[in-house]
């Protein structure tokens, strides 16, 4: 009874890890998904892959994502390719997501929300958050997160129901614009310079980020 208790357990954990493995695979540069949505994501072959986390973000939904960084001399990251894999868990089916940023583009032939904004590598991360995840792999990786970053993110909602999506976030260490995370806020000194530096900033997010 003992053995088959244990033998039972053992099957158990198995599944579990299982379930929680990534399922897309990385092959230098490129990462390939079977499904949702089935695709390749190509990212310049300059880029370190720092690896692959996934878990149920927030007991909410089924979440995979994969990191890669452009690190600098100091190994401060220069650019973060940060490639997200998303859906609500069948145990939430009230739940869709309710992005609704006027700006689009299209990379692949596919629709992606865009959002940008700055952030000091001092404000705070929530808990369990899918950050707090990427700036895990950044530092087991060796690398720092910068002074202040600038980011874009790009969302494809892969179909009406809004349950599962696509998510590429792109970042830039802010210092070669000469400006700061706290310049270039809503309350910044800056701020008026924001529009011009962020549409760059999408420009070169898709130039560098290939989707087929």
């Amino acid at each position: 009874m003992l053995k088959s208790i244990l033998l039972l357990f053992l099957a158990s954990c198995f599944l579990a890890a299982q379930s929680t493995a990534p399922e897309r695979t990385v092959n230098g540069n490129v990462i390939t998904s079977a499904r949702d949505p089935k695709i390749r994501i190509t990212v310049p072959q300059s880029a370190k892959y720092l690896g692959a986390d996934r878990w149920p973000l927030y007991d909410l939904a089924d979440c995979e994502l994969h990191a890669f960084v452009d690190p600098g001399k100091d190994k401060n990251v220069q650019r973060l390719y940060w490639i997200q894999f998303e859906g609500y868990l069948p145990s939430k089916p009230e739940m869709n997501y309710t992005y609704d940023s006027p700006q689009h583009a299209t990379i692949g032939g596919l629709d992606f929300f865009v959002d940008t904004w700055v952030r000091p590598n001092d404000a705070p991360v929530r808990p369990g958050s899918d950050r707090e995840h990427v700036e895990a792999l950044v530092r087991k990786g060796g690398y720092s997160i910068p002074a202040g970053m600038m980011y874009v993110r790009l969302v494809h909602l892969l179909d009406e129901t809004r349950r599962r999506e696509l998510m590429v976030v792109y970042g830039e260490d802010l210092a070669p614009t000469g400006f700061t995370a706290s310049d270039l806020d809503e309350h910044g000194k800056a701020h008026d310079r924001w529009t011009e530096i962020a549409k760059g900033l999408v420009e070169r997010a898709q130039q560098k980020i290939r989707v087929e």
